[in-house]
């Protein structure tokens, strides 16, 4: 199949693309990094430079393709002139506009846990936004929306007060199990989708172990040599007031805030009625990764 990609070369998409050629699929990585061309085309796929937010550029590279994958870039936590809502909804409208003008019928997109709903999940209530701009496609069009959970490299972000004050410090916590997820894992069930039917609207979540906070401090401490690592709960009100004393803007703070509050609430209510599958890179197999990282930071 001809596959077009976009989120160039990251976390999943590097992956993505390779499982894709060994498949031998046709691949086309957008990315709007001309730095990124010679390494996409050494994986063997195709690139192409240009913006997404160009929606002639999306359409011209859309064409002729069996299947698009879609996904919303990263945002700036600290940009106080960034709103994620807005970016990521424009986004979705150019992906909208670029898949009924290039005529494809097959769409698979990264979507977010919590994108069930725009009640109670904090920043995470703009995946259903994006899920409903892309449900407005003609009904001939096919998607396929992927809801992974909480990625694993997240927890990067314990590092500096595990190292300040030997604890994880966060507003939720306890001994409920939660999922997480390696991008790896993400690369894996997509690829696996694009190559099942395409059927009307599916959803499909995506998870590779679950642990709960105190399991993840226990886990984490013994990789970083810290088998007394603890996990600290602090109130909503003292959590986002950190995060904008380290610079995060407002928008940033109160959403994140808030998409945490959730997890002590509804956020995994949907989840919990359709889980998947756990893929294959467990808890201590990150633990190994994040302990690198503790070490050189």
């Amino acid at each position: 199949m001809n596959i077009v990609l976009t989120g160039s070369l990251g976390r999943i998409g590097q992956p993505l693309t390779q499982k894709l050629l060994e498949k031998n699929h046709t691949v086309t990585v957008i990315s709007s990094s001309p730095e990124r061309k010679d390494e996409i085309e050494k994986l063997g796929a195709n690139p192409a430079i240009g913006n997404i937010e160009d929606r002639d550029f999306l359409t011209k590279t859309f064409t002729g393709a069996d299947v698009v994958y879609l996904m919303e870039p990263p945002v700036n936590f600290r940009d106080e002139n960034q709103d994620m809502k807005t970016f990521w909804t424009d986004i979705a409208e150019n992906y909208k506009q670029a898949v009924q003008k290039s005529g494809v019928q097959k769409v698979v997109h990264l979507s977010s846990i919590g994108a069930h709903t725009d009640e109670g999940n904090g920043m995470l209530n703009v995946h259903h936004h994006v899920e409903n701009i892309l449900r407005d496609l003609p009904e001939n069009v096919s998607i396929k929306f992927m809801r992974p959970v909480g990625f694993y490299y997240n927890m990067y972000a314990f590092i500096p007060t595990i190292k300040a004050q030997r604890t994880i410090i966060q507003n939720y916590g306890g001994v409920e199990k939660e999922p997480w997820v390696s991008p790896l894992d993400i690369a894996a069930v997509i690829s696996e989708e694009m190559d099942t039917p395409f059927e009307g609207r599916t959803i499909r979540y995506i998870a590779s172990d679950e642990a709960s906070p105190n399991e993840v401090a226990i886990t984490l401490g013994e990789a970083i040599g810290i088998p007394d690592l603890t996990w600290t709960v602090i109130s909503d009100e003292q959590f986002e007031n950190g995060l904008l004393d380290v610079g995060f803007s407002p928008q940033a703070a109160k959403g994140l805030t808030e998409m945490n509050a959730g997890r002590r609430n509804e956020l995994y209510a949907d989840y919990n009625q359709n889980k998947p599958e756990l893929g294959n890179v467990k808890l201590t197999d990150f633990a190994k990764d994040f302990a690198a990282v503790y070490h050189k930071s």
